[in-house]
């Protein structure tokens, strides 16, 4: 399957019951890991910190452009305007490139849970849990995340009158409140995975488990 297309929804619940079990269930082993590795795979980690490294540099323009309108010379000025505009240029396709991810990511959630809910198979469900996966979003985003915040906490405690420039304090501040963000969304993955896997891999009910059959339909 391209990298880009994703998995077919599942077949509706009263088609279901007539098509062969066994082809259903490998459907359905085969999908559910193809977007269990798109949406908490090392690859989409990259993704999401690809996004915010964009709206980093688009920042750092944004602050090189405040520290040189703060000069009042006209060449500083038109460096600013310049500055200015490229920073707008990134965080704008940034910004589409995170709207269109999230839609993706809702897509893909979608699909998920749809194909979930069409059968079980307690073989493969457990590693759909994915609990390392979950573990190393949230390590790696904690980390990223507290980096954030010393970043953005240290150039505010250490702005003094006659240090550092108003756009270098706004340069700093805002790209360690990037960073945090990107951590925190990374840990809002993670656990908002986690919470879904604990629900819908919960064992059914005995009555619910019970397969019907062609008589049951027929009776």
């Amino acid at each position: 399957m391209p990298s880009r297309e994703l998995p077919p929804p599942p077949p509706p619940a009263h088609l279901r019951e007539w098509l062969d079990e066994t082809v259903v269930r490998a459907d359905r082993a085969r999908h559910l890991a193809e977007l269990s590795r798109r949406g908490l795979g090392p690859g989409r980690l990259a993704q999401l910190w690809a996004v915010g490294a964009a709206f980093a540099l688009g920042w750092a323009f944004v602050g090189l452009a405040a520290t040189s309108f703060e000069t009042g010379d006209a060449l500083e000025y038109l460096y600013g305007v310049i500055y200015a505009a490229t920073g707008l240029g990134v965080l704008v396709p940034a910004g589409i490139w995170s709207v269109r991810g999230a839609r993706r990511e809702r897509r893909e959630h979608e699909l998920l849970c749809g194909w979930v809910e069409a059968g079980r198979d307690p073989v493969a469900e457990p590693a759909l849990r994915a609990p390392v996966r979950s573990l190393v979003w949230l390590g790696a985003s904690l980390a990223l995340g507290a980096c954030g915040l010393w970043v953005a906490f240290a150039a505010a405690a250490g702005a003094r009158p006659g240090g550092a420039t108003y756009g270098e304090l706004v340069c700093f501040v805002g790209l360690g409140m990037i960073l945090w963000i990107t951590g925190l969304l990374g840990v809002a993955k993670a656990a908002t995975h986690h919470r879904w896997a604990a629900r819908a891999f919960r064992p059914a009910p005995a009555a619910a488990r019970r397969r019907p059959v062609l008589s049951d339909v027929a009776g």
